[in-house]
């Protein structure tokens, strides 16, 4: 007796239906396997995706960390140098912070009645504009108001035109109107409160973390070189790689500090001669915004240009103050920077130019500042990696 059960012909014919009808003439499927190479890229793309997750999410830690960085390599020399004579780190690295805070709240104190006036008189410089354009919409038409006029009657026309054709069908439509929120200078206080306590919070904590790390000399630099591996080749490379990262951000600092001192009495000088009242501030800012690489100049120009149309009530001395400003950063950031930061730290300038956009899109303000130095270190990194060898190529000249 046979164990088979019996199948039906309809079910059979369902069966046979569900089946894919293999082709005698077809060759025959293989299945590739994904390559190697390919994985490791899709590997490699979503570790740097979820790199930049992290430092977007943790800005609030990392842009403090940085900072201390930077100001630990730009210092350390001086507080190596007073060590070698028998002078403790800890009372050095003191004494260098405590002595930069002085000096720059003395100079805040000093320059604060000028700058008090020079920011009150900004909203009278905007109304003073506000009314010069006015009065230049009131005179006699031109020919691109003319083309305007025309457009708008067109506008009209066509306005009408639609809304004859198309009224019956609008009967019983509500108008909605919306209406803009009142201003409240409750929320504005206390966000700007909220502003400057986080600021201060920062600064506070930029310090100690300098200080900690002036303190601590080359501690971990020496725990760096000890747990990179047993090897001797792998500790000889991460010598290397943090010898060239702090002669690179030393020198990138150098330049930078004396791009800054130039443009601020280059600044201050010419807008002295042109006889713009508030010059020694003028320079003061210019110097200390020239650190914020493309958006610094931008805000000098403008501001400067809008105090002198207020001051002098001419067009032209604007056009005048804004140009000088413009030449004076143009030459530095364009000439003389771009010339010096290839011959310290040999790197492509259009890379940097695409990774200091980025970092700035990630960071903001603070990622313009510490993009060029991160870029360094990434540099320097990849340069004695062998797998990593072609990034530092592509940032390299």
């Amino acid at each position: 007796m046979s164990d088979e059960t019996p199948v039906s012909d309809e079910v059979s014919d369902a069966i046979a239906a569900t089946r894919t009808p293999v082709d005698p003439k077809a060759p025959p499927h293989v299945l590739l396997p994904l390559p190697a190479d390919v994985r490791s890229v899709m590997l490699v793309v979503l570790t740097c995706i979820a790199v930049l997750a992290v430092l977007k999410w943790a800005s609030g830690f990392f842009i403090p960390l940085m900072i201390s960085l930077v100001f630990s390599y730009a210092l350390s020399p001086v507080v190596d140098w007073l060590a070698r004579r028998k002078i403790p780190r800890a009372l050095s690295a003191a004494v260098l912070i405590l002595g930069i805070l002085g000096a720059a709240g003395s100079s805040v104190y000093a320059l604060a009645d000028d700058a008090n006036e020079l920011i009150t008189s900004l909203p009278a410089a905007a109304a003073k504009l506000r009314d010069s354009v006015r009065k230049q919409a009131r005179a006699p038409d031109t020919t691109l108001e003319t083309v305007q006029k025309a457009a708008a009657e067109l506008q009209k026309a066509a306005e009408e035109a639609g809304g004859a054709t198309s009224a019956p069908n609008a009967r019983g439509v509500a108008r909605v109107i919306i209406e803009k929120p009142r201003f409240d200078l409750r929320d504005h206080l206390v966000s700007g409160t909220l502003g400057l306590a986080s600021l201060l919070g920062q600064i506070v904590l930029v310090t100690f973390l300098t200080y900690f790390m002036l303190m601590s000399g080359d501690t971990f630099r020496r725990k760096l070189v000890k747990i990179t591996g047993p090897g001797l080749s792998e500790k000889k490379l991460t010598v290397q790689a943090l010898d060239e990262i702090n002669a690179q951000m030393q020198r990138y600092l150098v330049v930078q500090l004396a791009a800054s001192v130039g443009v601020g009495l280059a600044t201050g000088i010419a807008f002295a001669m042109l006889g713009l009242n508030h010059a020694a501030v003028w320079g003061v800012a210019a110097g200390v915004l020239n650190l914020v690489p493309y958006m610094g100049s931008l805000v000098v120009t403008g501001g400067a240009s809008l105090v002198a149309f207020l001051q002098f009530g001419q067009i032209d001395m604007a056009l005048l103050v804004g140009g000088i400003s413009l030449l004076i950063n143009t030459i530095e950031g364009y000439l003389l920077v771009p010339w010096a930061t290839s011959k310290t730290s040999r790197m492509n300038a259009v890379a940097v130019f695409i990774g200091v956009l980025a970092w700035g899109w990630l960071w903001g303000v603070w990622g313009l500042l510490l993009g060029i130095p991160i870029l360094m270190a990434i540099k320097a990194v990849c340069d004695r990696v062998d797998h990593l060898k072609p990034v530092g190529e592509l940032l390299g000249t």
